[in-house]
């Protein structure tokens, strides 16, 4: 049961990040998900090492730290994948 709450909030994390960066982003969803899955074990690791890893209640803290790592990743990823097979698949098109 544990991935698949990785995935479904991957794929959360993963949509909302797409949604945060400005412009639009190229990457399919299947990498977006992957990115967020990412994002969600960074996030949690950088948590960790603030001492914010378990609080009570809801962790904000920690869900804040996995959004911002997955809007990076996100961001990086995107890029990476437009100077790689991005282009090559809209001169495709083209």
């Amino acid at each position: 049961m544990g991935w698949l709450w990785a995935i479904i909030l991957g794929f959360v994390l993963g949509i909302i990040a797409k949604a945060v960066i400005p412009g639009k982003q190229h990457s399919p969803l299947w990498l977006t998900t992957i990115c967020g899955i990412l994002g969600a074990i960074v996030g949690n690791a950088v948590a960790r090492a603030v001492g914010v890893a378990e609080t009570k209640g809801i962790d904000w803290s920690r869900h804040i730290f996995q959004l911002v790592a997955a809007i990076i990743i996100v961001a990086a990823v995107d890029a990476l994948y437009m100077a790689t097979l991005g282009k090559r698949k809209h001169r495709a098109r083209a």
